[in-house]
């Protein structure tokens, strides 16, 4: 089982970055001292992944994709979600919390349609429908904001596995001590900077300026990445 690789001096910390650019190129400084790579891509997964994936990618020189993954939200609390559909059409279901929810298979058809719809238009957005690079025989590494409960990123690490990279490392300056050590075994190497063991955990107390990032601030992101030659 990989090991989880974090910065020790932020164990259970918050507000330990100013924002997510700040974050970012805490982790690209971070996953330079510690892991070597040759052929690296960035997936960033959009919205909050980008800002993070934008500075590794300057850092390393290496292209940067988004990855675009949309969680199924559970109809009475949108902010939460049961699973998670990935730009290719995988979909992650928890089935334990489905379970414990006791969902219908038409809650669970209608949130299915409409995260693919989500995804549909949010690939339109920020590739305009043009076909991904390859990932074969790469260095994934999967950035985001953060980790909660992990199966956004889970999601995002199967649907790069299919396309048989040299390996997957997740990316990430903040999570939750126990979604990090569920999800290392999908990994080859997972790196959170600011891990945080408390059962309360929100990705938004590791930073001191938060905002929920809007789509167009994504696309100016991905604008300036292609601007940069990070494509």
């Amino acid at each position: 089982m990989p090991d989880i690789i974090e910065d020790e001096e932020l164990r259970d910390r918050v507000y330990v970055f100013r924002d997510r650019p700040d974050a970012g190129r805490c982790l690209a400084r971070f996953l330079k001292e510690h892991l070597q790579f040759t052929t690296p891509v960035v997936c960033a997964i959009p919205a909050g992944g980008v800002p993070i994936g934008l500075e590794v990618a300057r850092e390393f020189g290496a292209p940067m994709v988004p990855a675009v993954v949309r969680k199924l939200r559970i109809p009475w609390n949108p902010e939460a979600g049961f699973g998670a559909v990935t730009w290719d059409g995988r979909v992650l279901y928890n089935e334990k919390l489905m379970r414990s929810m006791r969902l219908t298979g038409k809650e669970i058809d209608a949130a299915l349609e409409i995260s693919r719809e989500n995804v549909r238009e949010r690939l339109h957005k920020f590739t305009g429908d043009a076909p991904l690079p390859s990932l074969n025989e790469r260095e994934v590494i999967l950035t985001d904001d953060g980790l909660a409960s992990g199966y956004t990123m889970r999601a995002a690490v199967e649907a790069v596995r299919e396309q048989k990279p040299l390996s997957v490392i997740v990316a990430v300056p903040t999570g939750s001590l126990s979604t990090a050590r569920w999800l290392a075994p999908f990994t080859d190497s997972l790196v959170c900077l600011n891990v945080r063991t408390s059962y309360s955990f929100a990705v938004a107390d590791a930073y001191k300026q938060w905002h929920d990032l809007h789509d167009d601030e994504v696309v100016t992101l991905l604008r300036q990445a292609k601007e940069e030659g990070l494509v």
